[in-house]
């Protein structure tokens, strides 16, 4: 009794900051991104993590001759960010102030992603194996784009972070063995492995769309792209994929956002 309860006391504690840490990042825009999020990390800490895991895979690119390889591929893709880019605004005032990278490596894996902070890579793989047209190429980085936006990776940091920190309190009570390690490099190991949950895949969804609209594409295009990808399920799933909605609920929800958002298109 005397161990349980200094644990219902560190529940109650965990309880009530995880309340107080509750917020949301970015504006709602035309499609409501405004949902509160759980932040335990600081964005300083995400930040520094973000920038040690971009600098070793552009370093590792970069040993094998793969970074920025095509001189014309790296242009359009970086041609095509920056319209996405230029249209943040709508979500958040400070993101048009980021130290915004944009890289392409050489490399057949299907796969995009923008670290916090707008660390951009696309591999050539998802755009020579899906024929991504612009306005295709521009719905996959307004996706990836939009999970830094939202900082879902510090989200998904915090939630993993609320349970190591129930677990090492549970082991201290108990007097169990609980290893040590050092925060920032713990997160940057983390940060872009540590996969996206599908409420998030959606919400990056619907703010990509937006943002292709009104960056001058058209965002009925976002369901054509999440089509190709889709069809390579039938042999493999691509990283870039492993955790999104089902097929049927995805393309009918793009289908409904780029209904939505097509007047800002058409504008």
């Amino acid at each position: 009794m005397k161990k349980i309860l200094p644990l219902i006391s560190t529940l109650i504690i965990f309880a009530f900051m995880a309340v107080s840490c509750l917020s949301t990042t970015t504006s709602g825009g035309e499609v409501g991104a405004d949902r509160n999020q759980l932040m335990l990390i600081s964005s300083e800490t995400v930040e520094l993590s973000s920038k040690q895991s971009y600098e070793q895979v552009l370093a590792e690119a970069k040993s094998k001759g793969v970074l920025n390889k095509n001189a014309s591929t790296t242009k359009r893709v970086q041609t095509i960010a920056n319209k996405i880019i230029n249209e943040t605004k709508v979500y958040r005032t400070d993101a048009l102030s980021w130290n915004w990278q944009i890289n392409v490596i050489t490399d057949s894996e299907i796969n995009a992603w923008c670290l916090p902070g707008g660390r951009i890579v696309v591999y050539t793989g998802i755009i020579d194996t899906l024929k991504l047209t612009d306005s295709e190429l521009a719905a996959v980085l307004g996706h990836e784009i939009s999970h830094a936006l939202r900082e879902h990776s510090r989200e998904q940091l915090s939630r993993q972070t609320l349970t190591e920190i129930g677990a090492y309190a549970f082991s201290s009570i108990f007097n169990m063995n609980q290893s040590g390690s050092e925060f920032v490099s713990l997160c940057s190991e983390l940060i872009i492995t540590l996969p996206f949950s599908r409420s998030q895949e959606t919400e990056a969804d619907n703010m990509g769309t937006e943002l292709m609209a009104r960056a001058g594409y058209d965002p009925y295009d976002a369901v054509k792209v999440w089509q190709k990808m889709n069809k390579l399920t039938t042999n493999s799933t691509p990283e870039i994929l492993s955790t999104h909605p089902s097929n049927e609920s995805r393309i009918q929800n793009l289908n409904h956002v780029a209904a939505k958002v097509y007047p800002l298109y058409k504008k």
